[in-house]
């Protein structure tokens, strides 16, 4: 039977099953107990009869009427046919007994009266209400049960543990009798006295102990077969009548009786029987088992091994700047996962084949008691440069001097002057495009090394590599010129290098010098000169006539006494690359400054993001040496690339170290290049300047050039030329011969490629032959550099200019068919051409911008009107015309640009 209750409307549905009335029963909880401290609860139901009274006897015992059907028992008879419209669920909610055919219950006086509706209901309720309470009762039941289940349970374990440790405990301190009573014995053995009789040892209540054979008496063995009872513990004689069955009586047969097995005991302290040999037979001494024995006993009982802690190994961990938790756990002898959890505690989620950083690393490691030592990747280098020499090692050097100053004010001439060479004639325009170094001798006998410098504005930073690598520098000033801007930016360069200026003024062989000027000028730039009181040495020289030569040398040799420059010669070469070329013949070569140290023929180098052994070394003079002392310049041969112009050299002891320091660096090299290659916007300044060159057109060129330092000033030279619309962009830049991969990687950019002083390969120019790539070629940097503006201007838009024509009135709007609208005009100033740009003003508002369709006087066609003729006027596409507005007149002219 279900009912469904909702809320205001209270109607039963009954299923059509026949009622029946239950008997009553009572449930109760059995808990059953097993081995193993295993529990079960089982519910218990005791069903009660009924007692029937003698008339109910009686009417249970009658026969029915024949036209009621028979009772399939007497709990449950069948109910008669429903009245008064009895709803399945009244009928089956409402069962009676069946009666005879009068209508009256056999043995009672009264007649059933059929229920109401509403006591059907209230029955109904009644019903499911004690059949919710049935249910909540039997599941707070299950719920006891269940609670009290885990309760035993738990008391269980407790119990077993207790005993567990109890017995352990009992049988540490037997075994702790049992050696007390054997060191007894063995101290009363060797004092001669007789033995105490050993103390009894204390009982176990758990469990009984064993008894442990005298070693002085031997059981007898048995060679006819084991004995029933056999390794079974004797039974006291106590026990022996009541643990033995009766005999059964009768024809049956007679079941053996099977003792009971003995208790074992876990973990017993006695020493076991052992093998009966004549040593145990016949000694004196009973043989004791050892500590480690009877602890991997006790360890074989107990099913676990001793829990003893290890000990923490702290090591000392390698940390570079990122590195794998696996391997950072490798390296602390961990486990990953135990690092994986300890990040995941401080909150960083990361996988073994994550990467970290060196401090996660370091506070992972200390946390797990590890010391740390930090390392990073440019720790390749530490120790390369700068190592402190002995004071007693050191030794005088010779000086090295730099010249420098303005374009064509004669540094190269003065130099070839003191060398009595030409080399200012093989410059191509007679400018001096390369930095070179030379070694002369001086009067006093000793050696100068002179480091000559262009002069052009293209070659700042050749100046300021010479200026740092350099103890002295030679400022030349052309006595008729005086002060210009590159002598300016080269006494800068010497002020950044903290090193002496010594001035020379040049060309005093001329008729319009004047040397009083270039004093005067130099005050500017805070040099005062011996001759006006100051500090700065000075000297007139000619290098055309040679005058003062010697002069300018001696006071090179005084200014080099003054500084005391000393270097160790007796250790590893350490220098400056001064020039880096691409020879065709010789591969890489280098000009290196030695600063400290000599270099020897063999050495392994480093230089840059370059290395080598060096294979030759040849002086200013083209003549091969087998080394090169402090202070000397050199041409080396042997690296495996061109090197950069300014990079440190030095000498490494193996191939290992210079390959790493090498690799090292050009890792840092493609992170600079890729980082600059990745556009950041960080700020709005930024964000406009990124939107301003987001249209801006671009002019990709491809530079080769015979010395790195040439590059490098063509380079910035061309960086500087253009503007917010147009730039040159860089494809490559390198040293030695146009090749064939330079022109390929040309044409698929529609680049140019520049040469400077060097050629192009036959390869390279069957490949521009087929792709149509323009190959350039140049000695001197001014023409590249005009060429490049004046291509780069070509690509300029043109400026629009606007050129006034004139204005007119309009008076009147005429419409023409197929026409349209057309304006009846007054010229007021200046004149209307056909064909002119125009602007439609109103009320100082323009309008419309557009072309003029058609110009008319009266009914012809004209070219121009003048100031004060009428004359009509048509749009292009427009006919929004009014009169009163005003008509301007112009025209629009493209003019070209220039950088």
């Amino acid at each position: 039977m279900t009912d469904t209750k909702n809320t205001g409307d209270k109607t039963l549905t009954a299923s059509p099953k026949t009622l029946t009335l239950k008997r009553p029963a009572e449930s109760g909880v059995v808990r059953q107990s097993f081995s193993h401290g295993r529990t079960n609860a089982v519910v218990v139901e005791k069903v009660k009869r009924r007692v029937l009274t003698p008339g109910e006897a009686k009417a249970q015992s009658a026969p029915s009427a024949p036209a009621a059907p028979a009772a399939p028992r007497p709990a449950a008879p069948t109910p008669p046919p429903a009245r008064q419209e009895a709803t399945p669920a009244q009928s089956q909610q409402r069962p009676a007994p069946s009666r005879p055919a009068g209508g009256s219950r056999p043995g009672a006086g009264m007649v059933l009266r059929t229920l109401t509706n509403d006591e059907m209901g209230a029955r109904a309720q009644a019903l499911a209400g004690a059949r919710v309470r049935e249910a909540e009762d039997r599941k707070r039941a299950e719920e006891e049960a269940r609670a009290r289940i885990i309760r035993e349970a738990n008391e269980e374990r407790e119990r077993l543990a207790a005993e567990a440790r109890k017995r352990e405990e009992d049988a540490r301190r037997q075994q702790e009798e049992e050696v007390r009573r054997r060191a007894e014995v063995e101290a009363a053995k060797r004092l001669g006295e007789e033995a105490p009789p050993p103390a009894p040892a204390p009982v176990s209540t758990s469990a009984p102990a064993p008894r442990a054979p005298s070693p002085a008496a031997p059981r007898p063995r048995s060679f006819e077969g084991p004995s029933p009872a056999a390794g079974r513990r004797p039974m006291p004689e106590s026990e022996e009548p009541a643990r033995a069955a009766p005999r059964r009586m009768g024809p049956g047969p007679v079941r053996p009786v099977t003792p009971p097995k003995p208790e074992r005991t876990r973990a017993a302290p006695t020493k076991e029987r052992g093998r009966l040999t004549i040593a145990t037979a016949t000694g004196g001494e009973e043989r004791s088992r050892s500590v480690a024995s009877y602890r991997r006993r006790v360890q074989r009982l107990t099913g676990k091994g001793a829990q003893e802690p290890k000990e923490k190994l702290a090591r000392e961990v390698t940390v570079p700047e990122t590195i794998t938790v696996q391997e950072l756990a490798n390296r602390m002898s961990e486990r990953a996962i135990d690092v994986v959890r300890l990040l995941m505690k401080q909150g960083v989620m990361k996988k073994s084949t994550d990467l970290i950083d060196a401090d996660t690393a370091q506070l992972i490691a200390e946390e797990l008691g590890h010391t740390v030592r930090r390392v990073a990747e440019s720790d390749v280098e530490e120790g390369l440069f700068d190592a402190p020499d002995a004071p007693d090692a050191l030794q005088p050097r010779p000086p090295v001097v730099t010249i420098m100053g303005h374009v064509d004010h004669g540094k190269t001439s003065l130099l070839d002057a003191i060398r009595h060479t030409s080399v200012q004639r093989g410059e191509a325009g007679g400018i001096t495009q390369h930095i070179g170094a030379y070694q002369v001798t001086s009067p006093l006998g000793g050696k100068i090394t002179f480091i000559d410098t262009p002069g052009h504005a293209a070659f700042t930073a050749m100046r300021a590599r010479g200026a740092k690598s350099t103890d002295i520098v030679v400022l030349v000033v052309a006595a008729d010129d005086g002060v210009m801007p590159q002598t300016a930016e080269a006494i800068n360069h010497a002020r950044a290098a903290g090193v002496p200026i010594i001035v020379a003024i040049n060309k005093i062989d001329k008729p319009d010098a004047n040397p009083g000027k270039v004093r005067g000028e130099l005050l500017q730039y805070e040099i005062q000169v011996e001759s006006l009181g100051g500090e700065t040495l000075e000297v007139e020289v000619s290098a055309k006539e040679g005058t003062n030569l010697d002069r300018l040398l001696e006071l090179i040799d005084l200014q080099a006494e003054l500084l005391d420059l000393k270097a160790n010669p007796d250790r590893p070469a350490e220098g400056t690359v001064i020039e880096a070329k691409l020879d065709r013949g010789r591969g890489p070569v280098a000009t290196v400054l030695v600063q400290r140290g000599t270099l020897r023929q063999g050495d392994i180098v480093v230089a840059g993001s370059e290395w080598g052994r060096v294979r030759a070394l040849v002086n200013d003079k083209g003549d091969s040496v087998q080394e090169a002392g402090p202070s000397a310049p050199v041409e080396i041969l042997g690296f495996n690339g061109a090197p950069e112009a300014g990079d440190r050299l030095a000498v490494v002891e193996n191939e290992a170290r210079a390959r790493e320091i090498a690799d090292y660096r050009q890792r840092q090299k493609r992170e600079k290049a890729a980082a600059r290659a990745t556009v950041r916007v960080s700020g709005l300044e930024e964000m406009m300047s990124q939107i301003k060159t987001a249209g801006k057109k671009e002019f990709p060129l491809v530079i080769k050039g015979d010395v790195q330092g040439s590059v490098e000033a063509i380079v910035q030279a061309l960086e500087k030329v253009g503007n917010d619309e147009v730039g040159v962009r860089i494809l490559l830049s390198g040293v030695g011969g146009v090749t064939e991969s330079d022109v390929i990687l040309a044409s698929a950019s529609n680049a140019v490629v520049l040469g400077f002083n060097v050629r192009a390969l036959k390869e390279a120019r069957d490949a521009a032959e087929r792709t149509g790539t323009e190959i350039r070629y140049y000695n001197i940097i001014y023409d590249l550099v005009d060429d490049i503006k004046s291509a780069m201007s070509g690509m300029l838009s043109p400026e629009r200019r606007e050129d006034f024509l004139g204005n007119a009135n309009i008076l009147e709007i005429f419409a023409v068919s197929k026409v349209g609208k057309i304006a009846g005009c007054l010229v007021t100033e200046g004149v209307v051409q056909k064909g002119a740009s125009v602007r439609l003003i109103r009320d100082n508002v323009v309008i419309h911008e557009g072309k003029l369709a058609t110009l008319k006087r009266f009914k012809d066609d004209v070219q121009e009107v003048r100031a004060g003729t009428e004359c009509g006027m048509s749009f292009e596409n427009y006919q929004d015309m009014r009169a009163g507005d005003v008509i301007e007149c112009y025209r629009v002219t493209e003019v070209k640009r220039s950088l």
